[in-house]
């Protein structure tokens, strides 16, 4: 029997990957990547080692999740040590709970490695701190987009008027309908909002605007997923203490392999 990690990437930038994630990229014999992983990664692997690329784009699947399932049991049950490696964190809308679910009811060895997510990194990469004492005590993370479609199943009432900040993934095709939500159970419409594009790598860009303008901010400026939607008082930071794209034309591009 072979053992299985389910390793967190993190959010785009390589450097912000982990020791432990790297390590278990190199002892792996086989690897089950995903789109937003930076191909850079994958360098570390050793020779001879299969890459099989599981990545996904919005409305189209290069491969189901039921195949990466089998595909994980069979070669961890062939005696394989397999990584499936991750954008962000595993366990944050990245389907790692059903992976981990898969192998535990074939009795197959597995770690969970976390990574850093794009909810909080890609804020702080355009200069937004999810939480500050001034303004914010509470954050949640929420899906912008369903297996369906459909988000009738999130609890927009609580999000309006309980949570301080917002981290939405990749809802840039449902903002109007998260913004219309959001209004509705009565957030202001002058609520700051950024969206960050490509956050943590070198082709970055961040627009912000209000729940009143951003939408028409978004379609003006074509952007698109993978963006992190920030919604909260702590987007009005980003004024003073953006860094990221500051340092832009100075930095070692890292999203080259993207």
């Amino acid at each position: 029997m072979g053992k299985v990690y389910l390793v967190g990437a993190g959010p785009g930038d390589p450097e912000l990957i982990t020791l432990k994630a790297i390590n278990c990229i190199k002892k792996s014999d086989v690897i089950l990547y995903d789109r937003l992983v930076n191909k850079e990664l994958l360098s570390y692997a050793k020779k001879g080692a299969d890459l099989i690329y599981c990545g996904k784009l919005p409305n189209y699947h290069t491969m189901k999740q039921e195949t990466i399932h089998h595909f994980l049991i069979r070669y961890a049950k062939s005696g394989k040590i397999v990584t499936r490696l991750k954008g962000g964190d595993p366990f944050v809308f990245g389907r790692g709970g059903e992976e981990a679910e898969a192998l535990a009811k074939h009795n197959i060895p597995f770690e969970i490695v976390p990574g850093i997510t794009s909810g909080i990194a890609a804020a702080a990469y355009a200069g937004i701190p999810v939480t500050h004492r001034d303004v914010s005590s509470s954050v949640a993370l929420i899906t912008g987009h369903h297996k369906d479609d459909k988000l009738e199943g999130v609890k927009w009432e609580g999000l309006a008027n309980g949570v301080d900040t917002l981290a939405i993934y990749m809802g840039v095709s449902n903002l109007p309908y998260i913004r219309e939500q959001l209004l509705k159970y009565g957030k202001s419409q002058d609520t700051p909002v950024a969206l960050v594009q490509w956050g943590t790598t070198n082709i970055q860009k961040t627009v912000t605007g209000t729940l009143r303008t951003i939408v028409d901010i978004v379609r003006e400026k074509n952007i698109q997923n993978p963006s992190m939607i920030i919604i909260g008082e702590v987007v009005r930071y980003r004024e003073k203490i953006k860094w990221f794209e500051d340092i832009l034309q100075e930095s070692v591009p890292i999203s080259e392999a993207l």
